[in-house]
């Protein structure tokens, strides 16, 4: 036996060393790279080199009499921590902090349902006439401006003359001062979200159905499948990588919020509103615009946005991972 193993053994040929393939710089890659440069460049001056600002979080910055910024941030003293200490002591902290998760798990639930429901729902019309037109009607309010919505918002809600209390009016109910009873906003806010990137996001997810192999739905068909097993067998678990990465990238910016949302359709996030519409943003704005806190005290709590942010989409991701690598974004 061990005589027949040698011989098999003597009788493989020897492995030949496979050559190692040099890499060589070809006019393809001349051609990408000059593609990619000035996206490069604008990333390097706009998002990278602003970077160094992060040192003013751990910095009591004073301008310097005659001196440029930089010199005005080298000479400043080094605090450490002090600036993220009077942000984390701030007597609205928790409120400011609890507002903004609460929010942003709502959104970030109403934003896969919702869209992923329109979305199957839209691909089952059959007129392409139809189903392009909604999408359009849907897609609309995605490209307005905070401050003209607001506006909007405004003539429906103002006290004396609104398009609501009118309403209301006419029906024999009193005037609601909308802008000074907090206990409405959530809702308002929540309704004004949806119905600014409902469109959005479910162009994204239609894309997504769009790829679907027809031939599943007419094996579907075939099999006596209705329209709601052909959502719950085929769509949705289709969908599943693209809805996958939408949780991932919402969960990362749990910690931020739309600042556009909650200061301007709130007109300035002000008392009464304050305990309702006061987010991380929202907040960092105010310090920033105060006049009396130092530049310092904001960039803390922009880099804990930062930092807090970074943190949950890594976290979020490596539960993924941990269950689906495929649907996992690294």
């Amino acid at each position: 036996m061990a005589a027949n193993v040698a011989t098999k053994e003597a009788a493989r040929p020897p492995k030949q060393k496979q050559k190692k393939r040099k890499w060589k710089w070809t006019r393809d890659d001349t051609e990408l790279s000059i593609l990619a440069l000035p996206t490069s460049i604008w990333y390097i001056l706009f998002c990278y080199l602003p970077m160094f600002g992060v040192i003013l979080a751990f910095k009591d910055y004073k301008i310097t009499p005659g001196a440029n910024f930089f010199t005005s941030l080298f000479n400043s003293e080094w605090v450490g921590f002090e600036n993220f200490k009077y942000f984390f002591g701030l007597r609205d902290f928790p409120q400011i902090l609890r507002n903004t998760i609460l929010y942003n798990l709502v959104f970030i639930v109403l934003d896969i349902v919702l869209p992923v429901g329109l979305a199957i729902i839209i691909s089952n019309i059959y007129s392409k006439r139809k189903s392009k037109t909604y999408q359009t009607l849907m897609f609309m309010p995605h490209f307005m401006s905070w401050v003209v919505v607001s506006y909007f918002v405004y003539a429906f809600l103002v006290t004396d003359k609104g398009l609501l209390n009118t309403v209301i009016q006419f029906f024999g109910g009193e005037k609601i001062p909308w802008y000074s009873t907090p206990k409405y906003w959530p809702v308002i806010l929540i309704v004004m979200h949806v119905w600014k990137t409902i469109g959005y996001k479910m162009v994204v997810y239609l894309a997504s159905i769009t790829g679907i192999d027809n031939s599943l739905y007419e094996a579907a068909v075939l099999d006596g499948a209705t329209k709601f097993q052909q959502a719950k067998y085929i769509t949705i678990p289709s969908l599943k990588p693209i809805i996958i990465m939408m949780f991932i990238l919402a969960v990362g910016g749990i910690f931020s919020s739309d600042f556009g949302l909650f200061y301007q359709v709130s007109r300035g996030a002000n008392q009464p509103l304050t305990p309702v519409v006061a987010t991380l943003d929202v907040k960092v704005y105010q310090m920033l615009t105060s006049g009396t806190i130092g530049l310092g005290k904001t960039t803390a709590a922009s880099l804990f946005q930062a930092v807090v942010g970074c943190i949950t989409i890594l976290s979020a991701n490596a539960i993924v991972r941990k269950y689906d690598r495929a649907s996992a974004l690294i």
